[in-house]
């Protein structure tokens, strides 16, 4: 009995602990202007057995999201709907020749309470052989049901599902609300989607070293800085995201160290931001609107 008592508190402790940290998303006016914040890199990739230059740009916007469906609320008759923060990102990089498009948008809840795990993510990768998709949904016992198609032969068409980890690709979302929310220490992680479909990895998720820290180099503009960084020891790949350490938690760079699947060699994958804005981007579609592409930087 006692111990139950034991747990108990420590599950209010543990909820109160969460709800004290305040989510820089659902107080901020920042969030609440009716924009998108629009974010431009510039990327450097590791691809076969060089880096190769590129762009990628990073939107950031609150919807209503159907929590059953797992799609945009849009005609508001479902009640199952909650406030989540949606990121989009887009890389495009040419390899010689051809080129890479790999796409995803993850969708988090902006309720850590109720909804602490991103609700779903989605994501695919297209270059001149072909094209990848990948899925994951999360159910109500936290697993995430995954959906992935390919081109590929040995990987084909699969249907599995996760049991409880962490989805990477919900990382930036996630430090938008306030760093704090991040995991800390050994975590089951579940590696990017579009790094899944370029290292063609198994859908499963790895043991990884999860820490924040103080980012203490030079070589960043910003100010004052923090970085979480993922240690994958099986997959020998580290991810570094740099971030301004005061909200609304501008992401700087990102910076993602892996071996080649081509020669073996580590290389690192670099993303420095280069400009970033607030436009309400679903209505500027028409012709009169392509300066902001320049504005932006966009290729």
């Amino acid at each position: 009995m006692n111990n139950f008592v034991y747990l108990l508190f420590f599950c209010f402790f543990l909820a109160g602990t969460l709800f004290a940290q305040k989510n820089d998303v659902a107080f901020n006016p920042y969030w609440s202007q009716g924009k998108a914040e629009i974010n431009v890199y510039e990327i450097s990739q590791n691809r076969y057995k060089e880096n190769h230059v590129g762009q990628l740009v990073s939107v950031f916007v609150t919807e209503d999201f159907l929590t059953d469906k797992q799609v945009k609320n849009e005609q508001y008759l479902n009640e199952n709907s909650t406030w989540i923060l949606k990121n989009i990102q887009l890389k495009k990089f040419a390899t010689g020749v051809y080129d890479y498009s790999l796409f995803s948008s993850v969708f988090t809840p902006i309720d850590r309470i109720k909804l602490p795990k991103s609700l779903k993510v989605s994501a695919s990768s297209q270059e001149w052989c072909g094209t990848m998709y990948t899925q994951f949904n999360l159910l109500l016992n936290e697993d995430y049901k995954v959906e992935h198609r390919s081109y590929f032969e040995k990987e084909g068409d699969i249907n599995t599902r996760i049991k409880q980890s962490f989805l990477e690709d919900e990382i930036f979302t996630v430090i938008r609300m306030n760093p704090k929310f991040l995991p800390i220490g050994v975590i089951q992680y579940i590696p990017p989607a579009n790094y899944i479909q370029l290292k063609h990895l198994p859908l499963q998720s790895f043991n990884a070293i999860a820490s924040l820290n103080s980012y203490k180099k030079e070589d960043l503009p910003g100010g004052n800085l923090m970085e979480y960084k993922i240690e994958y020891a099986e997959l020998k790949r580290t991810m570094r995201i740099v971030f301004q350490n005061k909200a609304p938690y501008k992401i700087i760079g990102w910076f993602e160290t892996f071996p080649s699947a081509f020669d073996g060699k580590i290389r690192t994958t670099r993303a420095l931001l280069k400009t970033q804005k607030m436009l309400p981007y679903w209505k500027q579609n028409s012709l009169k609107d392509l300066s902001l592409r320049k504005e932006l930087g966009l290729d």
